[in-house]
């Protein structure tokens, strides 16, 4: 049997069928119509398009197949060339089982959002780009929208329940989101697109291949972009300014070495996180003020945040001997970033730590009372090195891991008073000073941290390499110091930890379509931000608002199982998952504003049981059309009750917080090699914002489409084509997720009868309205 294939829309090549497990490669075929006797001769083609796609992954790109003994799913290039360009990763995966994305503006071009996997929110989950840790590493925030531009993705691969052993990340209790870049191409040319749409929205991109750099071997792309576009409701801008690059060469017998880099500079204007009264009240309308009147906190020039992020690192790889193999990844990541708010300053009243720093050094003129604009400023330098034995032999595969890395951190919020026309310094560079001369600083911290991690793995396969059996261990060992130089802080604070973190798992390939497996793994992280090493002042009353955790908050840790089943036919593909989690010392990470600052905090949820099951289905591509499903349901339930203001809540047995009981989505593309679609469709079910669940987000639904069309050649301009994307069709009204979260919105009698614990409202991050985007590209 031979297929035809179909229309190329550019060169064409041999396809690459799904994977086959490499301890199953002499006994197993690959996925492809089966013969009823006999044999059968199966040849297909593929067609690549300049921004690559080939129209060979299930779901149109939504189901690449899957074969290791744990759950996990993505997105390849056929779904990621269809969306938006200004796109980030976490909105890219927001229609795989389980995962919820929060999005704050319709183009993805910012970071003002948050994901959760099976109800664990983003400081939870784990990220790879290229090899290494791309996120804050004391945050844990993704900070995706600097990863890549979206025309340089290759694939993205989410592991909700189980990370890799070998992995450089020590807090992914709610699995791992990794994304890879597309490999250098072997002959020159490139890529160019321009992307207008509402909001006045404009990008230009444009990427240029080397192809193989005379007869070394070495080839490289290098890419840059600049997108402007206005905030969608309120006043403000967005401005970011990307570069990446990626070099390789590859020799001999499975030896390479592969160079990344990415640059990325952006400036944004806030939204407002309204209350759910707030939002009730003015939905959409609640929005900081255009115009500065002199005494307004919430003129929108206060409140802004700009980053400058810097990635690199260099996998490599050597065949030392035979089956033996060794993987070395060096690392580094800078950011410098600010983030503004603002508040009210009392020249005559105010606090420099415990210590009162009036009369504060004010202009001449300037009121006793005014506003200052608060200059969050923070540095941030990452070293790392992730290195793997990998040791074949027979029917075993062991593998042994390090990973160092090491964390310079520096945070110094201050205080600067605007001109009359409400402009102010937002880097600090003229800060408001004390009576002595020095700065007005919130807090002064410098911390160190230091983490050693080795692993263990090995595997050993069975029953003609149908049975694999895998057991593995992780130590990872942490030291973090901290500094805080303001009046009546502990100067100094520290601890040290070490967690072990066990694995097992059990794959067994049924037949060449169907696979089972079974994992039981541990996972970790420590408290996030600043706040739980340092002392924290109110700046007009000089009383200590938080105090450092002597020794550290005690770890969040999970032990979790999993009960998977694949398919992979000519019919059908599915995948389905059943897992359970059980938590200790469970911690939500929340924010608020403080003296005008944004302060993230780590709220205690105690022990936490978490259960459900995902799956996700999809067709073959019939008639140039590919459909997709995916859903997920969740029980996630609090086991203790928690204190608060001196008593305990009634919190056991609650429904969790941003743990929708039911998710899931419905995609479907076209692509004929002319005329392409996708479009989705998301559901999520109401999510708790606070542990005594007398508040939450409610459902909502939202849909995306986008349609285009692919020229011939002209010229030199390789399959030009223009592509359409709109998002929030319908133009839905509704928050996305929670930003700030809280024990209880209402006064709540504690268990003990007589204490009165005082509710405070969450806040909310506001989902993007509909938008349309116009994107002209061409290969050259």
């Amino acid at each position: 049997m031979r297929r035809k294939p179909a229309r190329p829309p550019a060169s064409v090549q041999p396809a690459v069928v799904p994977a086959v497990p490499a301890h199953a490669a002499r006994n197993v075929r690959p996925p492809g119509p089966v013969a009823a006797t006999g044999t059968e001769d199966i040849v297909v083609t593929s067609a690549v398009t300049p921004n690559g796609v080939t129209g060979l992954t299930p779901g149109g790109g939504l189901m690449p197949a899957q074969h290791e003994p744990f759950s996990k799913s993505g997105v390849t290039r056929d779904y990621i060339a269809a969306q938006s360009p200004t796109t980030n990763a976490l909105n890219l995966v927001r229609n795989t089982p389980g995962v919820v994305v929060a999005s704050a503006d319709p183009t993805g071009a910012t970071d003002r959002m948050s994901v959760s996997i099976r109800g664990m929110n983003q400081n939870e989950i784990g990220y790879e780009l290229e090899g290494m840790n791309p996120s804050d590493v004391l945050y844990y925030s993704p900070t995706s929208a600097g990863w890549a531009d979206t025309e340089n993705v290759g694939s993205i691969t989410i592991t909700p329940g189980s990370p890799d052993l070998m992995a450089p990340t020590y807090s992914a209790v709610g699995g791992m989101i990794s994304e890879k870049l597309r490999d250098p191409a072997h002959k020159m040319g490139g890529l160019v697109d321009l992307t207008y749409g509402g909001n006045n929205l404009r990008r230009e991109f444009g990427r240029f291949d080397t192809g193989e750099i005379g007869h070394s071997g070495v080839r490289s792309f290098v890419s840059f972009s600049d997108t402007h576009a206005s905030n969608w409701r309120g006043p403000g801008n967005l401005h970011r300014w990307h570069v990446d690059f990626k070099a390789a060469k590859d020799w001999g017998n499975g030896n390479s070495v592969t160079a990344f880099m990415s640059y990325n500079d952006v400036q944004e204007d806030l939204y407002t996180y309204p209350t759910m009264a707030q939002w009730n009240a003015s939905g959409w309308d609640y929005n900081y003020t255009r115009n500065y009147t002199g005494t307004n906190s919430n003129y929108y020039k206060f409140h802004q945040y700009e980053w400058k992020h810097a990635r690199a690192s260099v996998q490599m790889k050597f065949n030392l001997a035979k089956d033996l193999n060794l993987s070395v990844t060096p690392y580094v990541f800078d950011v410098d970033g600010t983030l503004n708010g603002a508040t009210t300053l009392n020249q005559n009243d105010s606090y420099f730590g415990s210590r009162s720093a009036s009369p504060l050094q004010f202009p001449a003129g300037t009121a006793a009372q005014s506003v200052a604009q608060s200059d969050d400023t923070f540095t941030e330098s990452t070293f790392g090195i992730n290195s793997v034995l990998d040791w074949k032999r027979g029917h075993n595969d062991l593998k042994f891991g390090y990973w160092y890395s090491y964390v310079n951190y520096t945070e110094n919020p201050s205080y600067a008073l605007p001109t009359a026309a409400g402009n102010a310094n937002r880097w600090g560079d003229d800060p408001v000073l004390t009576a002595s001369g020095v700065p007005l600083y919130q807090w002064d911290a410098h911390l160190i941290q230091q983490t050693n991690a080795l692993s263990i793995m090995d595997s050993y396969s069975l029953l003609h390499d149908r049975l694999v059996i895998s057991a593995g261990f992780k130590e990872a060992m942490l030291n973090r110091t901290a500094t805080n130089l303001v009046p009546g802080a502990t100067y100094a604070t520290g601890f040290n930890d070490a967690q072990p973190l066990p694995r097992v798992a059990v794959s067994y390939q049924i037949t060449p379509r169907d696979q089972v497996y079974f994992n039981g793994t541990t996972a970790f992280r420590e408290a996030a931000a600043i706040t739980p090493s340092i002392d924290l002042f109110n700046a007009s009353t000089g009383k200590m608002t938080s105090q450092h955790s002597s020794g550290g908050i005690k770890p969040e840790y999970s032990i979790a199982e999993e009960l998977g089943y694949r398919h992979y036919g000519r019919y059908f593909n599915v995948a389905l998952a059943f897992f359970n989690y059980n938590f200790t010392n469970k911690q939500i990470s929340t924010s608020s504003l403080v003296n005008g600052t944004t302060i993230t905090t780590s709220l205690s949820a105690g022990g936490q049981t978490t259960r459900g099951v995902s799956a996700e289905f999809s067709l073959p591509r019939w008639h140039h059309f590919a459909p997709y499903l995916s859903g997920q349901y969740l029980h996630a339930t609090m086991d203790n009750n928690l204190p608060a203001g001196g008593t305990y809540l009634p919190t056991a047995g609650k429904t969790a917080v941003l743990s929708p009981e039911f998710s899931g989505s419905i995609g479907l593309s076209y692509d004929d090699g002319s005329i392409f679609g996708n479009f989705s469709f998301n559901y999520i079910g109401s999510e708790y914002s606070t542990f005594m669940n007398d508040e939450k987000i409610p459902s909502y639904e939202t849909a995306n489409l986008g349609l285009g069309y692919r020229f011939r050649d002209v010229a030199f301009l390789k399959r030009p084509q223009i592509q359409l994307n709109m998002t929030n069709l319908g133009n839905a009204h509704y928050l996305s997720g929670a930003w700030g979260l809280t024990t209880n919105a209402r006064n709540v009698l504690g268990t003990d009868g007589r204490t009165v614990v005082s509710g405070a409202a969450p806040t909310y991050i506001t989902g993007g309205n509909f938008t349309g985007m116009v994107t002209i590209s061409s290969g050259f």
